[in-house]
C-alpha cells in the first residue's frame, strides 16, 4: 500500500499535491531541487508546535529522523537538532495543513524557517485508516512514522521528489518520494537518505571534506595535472612527479580538492601505458606524490580509475617527457646541486 504526501512551499504560497503516478526517467537520478537552499553548516533547531505536541513515541521517531538526516546528508546540507525554543515547528494531530491525502506536510521559507506536520495516528482517509507503526506495535500496513519524518526532512533541505524508473526499480536510490510503502514493502522503514537524495545534497550544498566520496548517483569529472622536479637528468637520478587530482563538476562540485584517492604513475609503453608506481598522498589536499629513479628517456603520466564507490570519472594528466642521458663515467664530470627534498 502506497499513500501520497503533500507539500506546501512557503517560497510559492502554494499547495501542492501530487495527484499523478511516477514518470519514467534514466536510473541513477539526482533529485530534483526546489526553491532556494538554507546556509551550509546551518542549525536548524525545531520545537514542538504549540497545541500540537506529538505522543512521546512519534517524538522518538522524529528525533531519530533528525539524526538519520544529519548523520546521512554527505554534505554541508544544514542539521536539525531538537530545542524547546527553536524556531521552527514540528507538529502532530488532526489541525495540519496537508490536503486530503497527505500523510505529512512541510513549509519552507529558507534560509529563514520550516514547518513539518504529521498527521494523527487512526487519521481517516478515503483509502482507510492511518497507522504509524512506532503507535500500532508495528501491524503489516503501517508507515514508519521515522521514515515519513525523514522524507519531509529532506524536502526542508530542497529536495523534490525523485523521479523513479516506471517499475520502481530504483525505488531504493532515495527517501524522498510521492509514494511512501508501508510495512513490509521494501524501503518502508529506511532511515538514511538514498544515494540520489545525496547526490543532490553534495551538489547544493557541497562535500563536507576532501575525502568524502561522491554519491554514485552522481557523475562528476575530474581534472589531473602533474609536474616533476626535473626533466632532464643522468641515468640512475631521482624524479619526484607531483599530481593534483581535483573535482570538474558544477556549482559546488566544480574546483574541490579530492583526497584519499588512488593516483598511479604510469609511463609510455609502445602505444599504451603501464602502471609504475602508486602514488603516495601529500600533505596538501588532493596532491599524490612518488619518487621514481630514471634509467632511460621515459613519457609519464598521473592517471586516476573512475572508482566504483562513486560519482567520480576517471582522469589523466598531460604527459611528461624526462630526458635521461648517460652517467658520467670519465673525468672531469660536471657536478649538481642537491634538489631539495632528494
Amino acid at each position: 500500500m502506497t499513500s501520497r504526501h503533500s507539500s506546501i512551499a512557503a517560497f510559492v504560497l502554494a499547495l501542492v499535491v501530487t495527484t499523478t503516478g511516477v514518470l519514467p526517467a534514466l536510473a541513477a537520478t539526482p533529485d530534483p531541487f526546489m526553491g532556494s537552499p538554507f546556509n551550509q553548516n546551518q542549525l536548524l533547531a525545531y520545537r514542538w508546535g504549540a497545541g500540537a505536541v506529538p505522543p512521546t513515541v512519534i517524538k522518538t521517531a522524529i528525533n531519530a529522523a533528525a539524526d538519520d538526516a544529519n548523520a546521512s546528508r554527505k554534505s554541508k546540507a544544514p542539521t536539525f537538532a531538537y530545542d524547546g525554543g527553536g524556531s521552527n515547528a514540528i507538529s502532530y494531530g488532526v489541525d495540519v495543513p496537508c490536503g486530503v491525502n497527505g500523510l505529512a506536510c512541510f513549509r519552507r521559507d529558507a534560509p529563514s524557517w520550516f514547518a513539518v506536520y504529521l498527521r494523527e495516528n487512526g487519521h481517516r482517509f478515503d483509502w482507510g485508516t492511518l497507522r504509524w507503526c512506532e503507535a500500532t506495535d508495528r501491524p503489516n500496513g503501517c508507515y514508519d512514522a521515522e521514515n515519513i519524518t525523514l522524507d519531509e526532512l529532506g524536502h526542508v533541505l530542497g529536495l523534490d521528489h525523485h523521479v523513479n524508473l516506471a517499475d520502481d526499480s530504483d525505488y531504493g536510490d532515495a527517501v524522498v518520494q510521492t509514494y511512501s510503502r508501508t510495512k513490509p514493502g521494501a524501503f518502508y522503514n529506511a532511515h538514511v537518505f538514498g544515494r540520489c537524495d545525496i547526490a543532490t545534497l553534495q551538489q547544493v550544498y557541497d562535500v563536507p571534506t576532501t575525502s568524502t566520496l561522491y554519491s554514485t548517483c552522481l557523475d562528476v569529472p575530474t581534472q589531473l595535472s602533474m609536474t616533476a622536479t626535473r626533466i632532464s637528468v643522468v641515468a640512475g637520478s631521482v624524479v619526484t612527479f607531483t599530481a593534483t587530482l581535483g573535482s570538474a563538476g558544477t556549482g559546488r562540485l566544480s574546483n574541490n580538492a579530492v583526497s584519499g584517492r588512488t593516483v598511479v604513475l604510469q609511463q609510455r609503453a609502445g602505444s599504451g601505458w603501464t602502471d609504475v608506481l602508486t602514488m603516495i598522498p601529500g600533505s596538501t589536499a588532493g596532491t599524490y606524490s612518488v619518487g621514481l629513479v630514471m634509467r632511460t628517456t621515459s613519457d609519464l603520466r598521473a592517471l586516476f580509475r573512475k572508482p566504483s564507490s562513486e560519482g567520480l570519472r576517471s582522469s589523466s594528466s598531460a604527459p611528461i617527457t624526462v630526458t635521461v642521458s648517460a652517467a658520467c663515467t670519465t673525468g672531469p664530470c660536471p657536478q649538481f646541486a642537491p634538489v631539495p627534498g632528494q
